[in-house]
């Protein structure tokens, strides 16, 4: 295990992959979460990485409610089918019809951003991993650019 104090991500420890802690206010919540980095140990990460994190933390505020906003909407096209699945008896507790943000925020968990690889075509990826009620594959957030690209599954950011 390799240990690092990086100039924009402070200390990260490489065990298959770069990780630290990054602190983010979500649901109204303020998180300490687990910061991935994908890259190799003796190369931690191309500039489009620092660069996809540094622009991210940026406009961290903005970005953190365009995903609050994007899940909601998610979680509204799956609602019901979930509901069908589960039956009378657990709908109500582990997808209950909402109609705030602030409602989403008691079904869900953030438990990590990801800065995702460089595929080499210039652009800037960066994901939300949360964890939820309704679903036990979780949900996640890709940004590209700094605009939410897709919610879905968490394994479009892991």
């Amino acid at each position: 295990m390799k240990k690092i104090n990086h100039e924009l991500f402070g200390e990260l420890i490489y065990d298959g992959y770069w990780t630290g802690k990054q602190k983010i206010t979500i649901f109204g919540h303020d998180k300490i979460v687990p910061l991935i980095i994908h890259g190799e140990e003796d190369d931690l990460c191309p500039t489009i990485q620092e660069e996809s994190y540094s622009k991210f933390s940026a406009d961290i505020n903005r970005l953190t409610q365009e995903a609050e906003q994007a899940i909601f909407e998610y979680y509204q096209e799956e609602c019901l089918e979930y509901r069908v699945m589960l039956g009378d008896e657990s709908a109500d507790e582990i997808a209950p019809i909402i109609t705030t943000t602030q409602q989403l925020g008691k079904l869900v968990d953030l438990i990590g951003l990801t800065i995702l690889p460089d595929f080499e075509d210039g652009v800037r990826r960066v994901g939300l991993v949360f964890n939820c009620t309704w679903e036990e594959d979780g949900v996640g957030v890709r940004f590209e650019n700094e605009e939410v690209a897709k919610v879905g599954y968490q394994d479009i950011v892991i």
